[in-house]
C-alpha cells in the first residue's frame, strides 16, 4: 500500500502509479496534458466555507484536519474516499495537489485517512 502527496506542478515520475488530482479547482497555468492527470475527484475536496475560513488564518491546522474529516463522512465524499482506498489496494497511488504547503493542507489529511 502506497499513497504519496505531490504538487501537481512537479513533473510525473515512473512510480507515481495513479495520480489523483485532490483540487476542487483545476491548477492555473497547467495544460491537462502536462498534469498527467488519471482522476479528478471534486467532490473529495473541502467545502469552499472551509477553504475560505482555513485560507483566511481563522483556525489552526488541527482544526481545519478535525472539520474537513467531518466533511468526509458525507455519503458523496465517503464514497469517493472509498474508492481512492480501492485504488491503494491495487497498488501506487499520487494525490496531487496546487497548494503551496501540501504537507498543511487537505492532502495530507487524506494520505493520513489513506493509511499512508
Amino acid at each position: 500500500m502506497s499513497v504519496r502527496l505531490r504538487r501537481v506542478y512537479e513533473p510525473p515520475e515512473p512510480d507515481d502509479g495513479v495520480r489523483v488530482l485532490v483540487d476542487r479547482l483545476w491548477p492555473r497555468g497547467l495544460s491537462k496534458d502536462a498534469a498527467h492527470v488519471d482522476e479528478w475527484p471534486k467532490g473529495l475536496t473541502p467545502s469552499t466555507e472551509l477553504r475560505r475560513w482555513y485560507h483566511a488564518g481563522e483556525g489552526s491546522y488541527e482544526e481545519f484536519s478535525g472539520r474537513y474529516e467531518a466533511e468526509l463522512d458525507a455519503p458523496e465524499a465517503a464514497e469517493l474516499l472509498d474508492r481512492l482506498r480501492q485504488l491503494v489496494r491495487k497498488g501506487p497511488v499520487t494525490l496531487l495537489t496546487s497548494s503551496k504547503d501540501p504537507e498543511h493542507s487537505h492532502a495530507s489529511v487524506l494520505v493520513r485517512l489513506l493509511g499512508a
